[in-house]
Parts: structure tokens; C-alpha cells; sequence
């Protein structure tokens, strides 16, 4: 069918922690245009992570009038937009509404200490019960807490706590409000009544008006910002959606919509979610349950270390190369061929590949990592080869407890920067041991969020619609000899690991005495 430019059109913009992307979509799905906006995190000192919200408000014009361009469609088709945005986010604002520190995102680990203490003040697992959150700093409940111990005249000052979404959407809508989703993500709301947790308030010292008022991710107004629809080319009367978080737009996006569909996601980070019609609380509390929308959850858990790993090791590669004259930097591809050299297993080299600490399923920001089995028969193909084998390990890892709290999951659908990668998908696959689905459309966060705008305005009636918009283009079956052989080294991986965990607290706190700071 010949698409006219006239034809009604859908906006998903994706809030990211370095970028805006946003993604223009047809009324069946397809995808018509892509745009970036980027902007930049401050590292004020060794342990934050905070962005300019002003900048990310030029971020997300830009990309929404590239994605436009790039689509070819006409400014006064757009029949709505959504918006998601990153989990764990936040900022203070004064009565005035003007902000009083920057966005704290979810890498900001300022609040460690604060969560530390909070797991000694009380039993951690009754406000992971009722939260869905595990006690740990990057959840706003511990920044706002920080903000509150280290920065008393900021919380003295400060008349609501809000993340970089709502922050957005009341200059989209005029009014502060946010989303269950992303409210779940802040430790600070009951997961099972969906109302802000009366504990977690208490702990963070502050009141629920202080907190944007909650609603669904289908919650609709008619029309936004005129100056803000003037700078992106969009008519005043454009519906706004609120929509979702970047993670529940990720599986959203993808189609993963049932229970047995799982969504694994591996960027510079990762993660591994299921799409639940109730909430799953592990008694373990090794992952997390957020919310989807009113009558759904999202279940899962992360990882601190995907791409980030593969390129601390092109760093390491890349400096003992650039005195060589007349040899160019070794770029990610690079790497992965490298990695296609050394053959499954890495002749028996194993990675624990914490550069970054570790959230699931141990939440341990100690954790380091290390290489095992090298010997001077391995070289640079056998690390990155292991390497990338280690950061499925860590997938399998959560699949398999997801799975023992839920039940079987029978397809996972891929999502991130590694679906570029055959050859990562495939090992992906192997060590697994499972079918691996992957969409035609990579940016599924961005996608789900466009869903959700057709969701709201009517277009789709059910979530499980998604599942005939999202084409796939490939599947990868796992190769058995290959599966046979990860399930060996799995199991010393998993033994390597309790071997050498008593030691990462150790290790981190000579490390920073050291060198007099954090190595994260």
C-alpha cells in the first residue's frame, strides 16, 4: 500500500540518560521515522550523575523534528504522543517550579550510603513486599533521602520531588502527574494498591503531595503546550498520552506482552522482564516488580554491565595500540570478531564482568571483575570472547529466576544494541539454551512508547494488540553441541562466583583507599 503524507501518524518519544530518541509509526505500527536528540550528564563528583533539564526539553524537540524529517509526514497529521521515559530518575523543585537540583538518574549512587543504613534501621524485605523494590541507592526513595541529610536546606526548600518525565510532561500538559510505571520505580509506591507507600514516605521525610498525582498510562489530554507544539511542528490539539517507562516500553515495543514471552535487553546496560497479570514478589528479592498499567506487571532484573563491559575492554585494547603507527582503533565490531575467533567457550576462559558492580540479583555495588583460566596460550580473542559469554551468563542468570518465580517462559524476544550482532544473538541463544526472537525494529522503547499513544486515543484497544504490530525479522535457535558446553561452564561459573563474593567488599575498600576514590 503507497502511504500518503497525509495519512495519521503516531509519536513515541523515549526520555533516555544520554539521549531523547523519538519514533514516528503509522495506524498498523510500521515504523516511518527515527530522530536523536542528545544531551549530557555532569559528573560533579566521582559518584553523581545528573543532567540539565532544560537540555533534555531541547533534546526531546530535536529528536521529535528529526524523526519527522526523517519520516516525510505532514506536521498537522499527528493523531497523538506518548512519552517514557528512564526508571529511577529524579529532582527537586521549589514552590515556584523551578528546579533546585539537576535530574539525579539512575547511575547516580550518591545514596549508597543511605540505603546502607536504611537496611540496618529496618527489615529490608518488608518494604521490598510491598514495593517491589529492593533496598538499594539507585531508587529515588534514597536520593530524596541524601537530598534530605546532605542538602538540608535544598529539602527545606523543596516543594515536590519529581522525575525528568513528569518534569516534561508539565510542560507538555500544565499539570504535574505520573504514571504507575514510572511512580514504581521510585521505591516509593505500593505495588499491589497503587498508592504512594505510607513506610517509604515516612522513611524519606516527606509528605504524598509532595509526590505528583498518580494515573494510568492511558490517562489522555486533549491538547498540549502551544509553544511547546509551535517548537516541534505539531498542531495545539495533538492528544497527549502520558505512557510509561522506557522499560515497560522496551517489552511493550517488542510485542512481549503475555507472561511467557520474555524480553532480554542489552545496551551499555541490561536486562531481562516479563509482563505480568499480577504482581510476582521473589522471596529472595533477587529482581523487581513494577507495574505496567493499571492491571498489569513488569517483572524482572538489570544488570550494570552490557556494552559498557565490551567497551572498557576496546579501551584497554585501544591504548596498548595507539603508539603503533599505521594501526586504527579497534572499533565494537572489531571486538565481536575477535570474540568469533576464539570459538564457544573460550577455550575455557571464564569472565565475571561486574567493571560496573552489579545490580541482580545481588545488588552488590562491591562486586568486581576478573578473567579465570587464562593461560599463555589465550590471548586478546579468548577475553573478549569470554567477555561477551559472561554478560549472557549474567542474562541466564535472571532468566532462570524469573522463571523459577513465574513459571516457564517459552520465547524471548531481544531488544538493544547487541540485536546489530548476529553473532552475539547466536551465543546469546546458546548459552541460554533458547529460541531468540528479535524484532525488525531495534528501538522498542521508543516504538512501545508510540503504542501507548495509540493506545490511549483509541486506535488499540488491548496491550496484546502490540503483539500483530511488531514485525520480526529473525529467529536464532540454540546450537545444541554449543548449548551443551555453556551449560558445563555455567555451572563453574556459578561457583566462581560464590568462591570469590566474600572478597569484593574487601577489594573495593582497598581500591579506595588506594587511590582516595571510587572505581566506578
Amino acid at each position: 500500500m503507497t502511504r500518503n503524507s497525509s495519512d495519521a501518524w503516531y509519536l513515541g518519544i523515549d526520555l533516555g540518560t544520554g539521549s531523547c530518541k523519538s519514533v514516528i509509526v503509522d495506524t498498523d505500527g510500521k515504523v516511518l521515522g527515527f530522530g536523536v536528540g542528545q544531551y549530557e550528564s555532569s559528573d560533579v563528583q566521582a559518584k553523581w550523575r545528573e543532567q540539565n533539564p532544560e537540555a533534555m526539553v531541547s533534546g526531546l524537540v530535536q529528536s521529535a523534528k528529526a524523526a519527522m524529517e526523517d519520516a516525510a509526514v505532514s506536521s498537522d497529521c499527528c493523531a497523538g504522543l506518548s512519552l517514557g521515559a528512564a526508571l529511577h530518575g529524579i529532582l527537586a523543585m521549589d514552590k515556584k517550579g523551578k528546579p533546585l537540583t539537576g535530574v539525579m538518574t539512575w547511575a547516580d549512587d550518591r545514596a549508597s550510603h543511605q540505603a546502607k543504613k536504611i537496611k540496618g534501621e529496618i527489615d529490608p524485605a518488608v518494604l521490598y513486599q510491598e514495593t517491589g523494590c529492593p533496598v538499594h541507592w539507585m531508587y529515588p526513595l534514597y536520593k530524596i533521602l541524601w537530598i534530605r541529610e546532605e542538602e538540608p536546606d535544598i529539602f527545606r526548600t523543596s516543594d515536590r520531588f519529581i522525575s525528568a518525565k513528569e518534569y516534561m510532561t508539565k510542560r507538555f500538559t500544565g499539570h504535574y502527574m505520573v504514571d504507575y510505571a514510572l511512580a514504581s520505580g521510585t521505591g516509593l509506591l505500593n505495588v499491589h494498591s497503587l498508592k504512594w507507600n505510607a513506610t517509604a514516605l515516612e522513611l524519606a521525610g516527606i509528605r504524598a503531595e509532595q509526590l505528583s498525582p498518580l494515573c494510568s498510562p492511558k490517562e489522555t489530554i486533549p491538547e498540549i503546550d502551544p509553544e511547546l507544539a509551535r517548537q516541534i511542528g505539531i498542531p495545539q490539539t495533538t492528544p497527549f498520552v502520558l505512557g510509561s517507562s522506557d522499560a515497560a516500553n522496551s517489552n511493550f515495543g517488542a510485542g512481549a506482552v503475555h507472561a511467557w514471552q520474555g524480553t532480554c535487553m542489552i545496551g551499555t546496560s541490561g536486562a531481562f522482564r516479563i509482563i505480568s497479570p499480577k504482581p510476582i514478589l521473589d522471596p529472595l528479592a533477587r529482581g523487581w516488580c513494577y507495574v505496567f498499567d493499571d492491571d498489569h506487571w513488569l517483572v524482572g532484573g538489570a544488570i550494570n554491565n552490557g556494552g559498557v563491559a565490551l567497551s572498557w575492554l576496546q579501551d584497554i585494547f585501544n591504548s596498548a595500540l595507539k603508539e603503533t603507527k599505521g594501526v586504527e582503533p579497534l572499533s565494537f565490531d572489531d571486538l565481536i570478531r575477535l570474540a568469533e575467533q576464539a570459538g564457544c567457550g573460550a577455550q575455557g576462559v571464564l569472565c565475571l564482568p561486574f567493571f560496573a558492580g552489579e545490580r541482580s540479583p545481588n545488588w552488590n555495588l562491591n562486586s568486581r571483575a576478573m578473567f579465570f583460566g587464562l593461560t599463555l596460550k589465550h590471548d586478546a580473542r579468548h577475553m573478549a570472547r569470554a567477555l561477551l559469554e559472561g554478560v549472557c551468563f549474567r542474562m541466564r542468570t535472571l532468566g532462570e529466576i524469573l522463571e523459577e518465580i513465574s513459571g516457564d517462559i517459552r520465547q524471548i524476544r531481544a531488544s538493544g544494541g547487541f540485536t546489530r550482532s548476529s553473532f552475539w544473538l547466536q551465543t546469546l541463544s546458546d548459552t541460554m539454551n533458547r529460541e531468540l526472537v528479535v524484532p525488525a525494529w531495534g528501538e522498542t522503547s521508543g516504538r512501545g512508547a508510540a503504542f501507548w499513544a495509540m493506545l490511549g486515543t483509541g486506535l488499540l484497544s488491548d496491550i496484546t494488540e502490540a503483539i500483530d504490530k511488531v514485525e520480526l525479522s529473525e529467529t536464532y535457535l540454540p546450537n545444541e553441541e554449543h548449548a551443551r558446553v555453556y551449560d558445563n561452564l555455567f555451572e563453574i561459573y556459578k561457583a566462581l562466583y560464590g568462591a570469590v563474593s566474600p572478597y569484593f567488599e574487601k577489594i573495593a575498600n582497598i581500591q579506595e583507599k588506594l587511590t582516595g576514590k571510587s572505581h566506578l
